[in-house]
């Protein structure tokens, strides 16, 4: 399957089996001219700024401190005399002016919504949405959804707990933006969730990688035969891995369906998507988000092609917006237009891992999402483990692996050999007993690293 390369096909192409899926949310939008689509960023970067501008206290104020105002933002160029802004701001900020710091542009009665953060490296961050904000969050979405070829014929099934975490709350908005059917699997175990895909014909499939295997391996486990779902495509955040090649690879081959990679934050918004065109790359949505990328270690803009840190301002969320932000994650940019059809830049790889993830193991630069490609290539492994053990001058890297039931056990020793070769250095690889390891609904935590002792 292809996506059209022509702004005068349709917006909807035809699968090999007849299925029709979307190519595009909005077209006009998405094929522009790159120097067009420049144009409409600055404009809307413009019009933000200046609503910011005395009503922001916190934005106000730093831009303030760093002698820049609105006015001095005449081109793209010049986003870069703005100060950047680190989470650890908006973290001090709502400690010291609870409950929801100073980044909200309007009163408080002004907001429909409070989100935050998964708290999974210290305390959550609140979010606020006004209703404004909140439909941006949806058609965010809508670019996601579009481009996994989600139309109006689909049936979205939320394997997941609604709970502060935006998880896939705003994908919600997105599948009503789409006009697909969203089915809630919230306050239901894995196994009540598969029956209820397969009693209401789900088609799309949203939620973390990590548990679109473990409905598959509860599957195994209950004899439910998942090819009764009629699944076409799962689409995946929370996390990485529906961009870790081996991952992606598993996931399709037990749902027999095309898995999709999306990024995105709760104080950023729903930034990038994968379309049929993989594995190009994640589509940042230019239409709604400037992207920079810079050395995490200097502050120096990388080139292009070059991996570096992303940093991302959002433009059509002016009531908890967040203006060149460095969310830590790592991207490799590619600007050229994508086979389908798309001017919209691409993150090759999508996600490669995040700046503070990176460990040096024997000199060895390692990144989790690396260790995870070449365990997930190993299909005897269900689930896994990683720590780093730091002691005094000697790091050890344990990894400890279940193996599915009949499992030769021989294939750790050959785990442990890809890892060798692939690593420069050999790890600690460890069976262990069958459902010892934690089982993650949203967020997997598989990467540990001890200090030292």
């Amino acid at each position: 399957m292809k996506c059209a390369t022509s702004r005068l096909e349709s917006n909807y192409l035809q699968s090999d089996n007849g299925d029709k899926y979307m190519t595009y949310f909005d077209e006009a939008i998405e094929t522009l001219p790159r120097e067009q689509l420049a144009a409409l960023q600055l404009k809307k970067l413009q019009a933000m700024l200046t609503e910011l501008w005395g009503k922001n206290r916190f934005y106000t104020e730093k831009w303030k401190a760093a002698g820049v105002q609105p006015s001095d933002i005449k081109s793209l160029d010049d986003l870069a005399r703005l100060p950047l802004t680190k989470k650890g701001e908006l973290m001090d900020d709502q400690a010291a002016h609870g409950p929801f710091g100073t980044n909200l542009t309007y009163p408080v009665e002004a907001y429909v919504r409070m989100h935050q953060t998964s708290g999974t490296t210290g305390v959550p961050l609140k979010v606020m949405d006004t209703h404004e904000s909140w439909d941006w969050w949806g058609r965010c979405w809508g670019y996601v959804l579009a481009g996994a070829g989600v139309t109006a014929s689909d049936r979205l099934f939320m394997a997941f707990a609604f709970g502060p975490f935006i998880g896939f709350w705003a994908a919600v908005e997105g599948a009503r933006k789409i006009g697909a059917v969203m089915i809630p699997g919230g306050g239901r175990d894995s196994q009540q969730r598969l029956e209820l895909m397969r009693e209401a014909g789900a088609t799309v499939l949203c939620c973390t990688p990590t548990y679109a295997l473990r409905l598959v391996e509860v599957a195994l486990e209950i004899g439910f035969d998942i090819s009764t779902i009629p699944m076409k495509a799962t689409v995946h955040a929370g996390e990485p891995g529906a961009n870790v090649p081996a991952t992606k690879q598993r996931i399709e081959t037990a749902w027999s369906a095309k898995c999709f990679d999306h990024a995105g934050a709760s104080e950023v918004g729903a930034h990038s998507f994968e379309c049929h065109m993989q594995p190009g790359g994640t589509h940042l949505i230019e239409s709604e988000f400037i992207a920079e990328v810079i050395n995490p270690l200097t502050g120096a803009t990388v080139a292009q092609g070059e991996r570096g840190e992303l940093v991302i301002t959002n433009l059509g969320r002016w009531g908890f917006p967040v203006i060149r932000y460095r969310t830590g994650d790592l991207v490799r940019v590619n600007a050229d237009r994508c086979d389908c059809g798309r001017t919209f830049l691409r993150f090759e790889g999508g996600i490669l891992g995040r700046a503070d993830d990176m460990v040096t193991v024997r000199g060895v630069n390692v990144f989790p999402a690396g260790v995870e490609n070449i365990i997930r290539k190993f299909t005897e492994v269900d689930e896994f483990r990683i720590t780093v053990n730091k002691v005094k001058q000697m790091d050890e890297m344990d990894i400890e692996v279940e193996l599915c039931e009949g499992a030769d056990p021989e294939v750790v020793h050959e785990i442990a050999m890809k890892l060798d070769s692939m690593l420069a250095f050999r790890p600690r690889v460890h069976q262990v007993a069958h459902n010892a390891l934690p089982r993650f609904e949203m967020k997997a935590k598989r990467f540990h690293v001890k200090l030292d002792e």
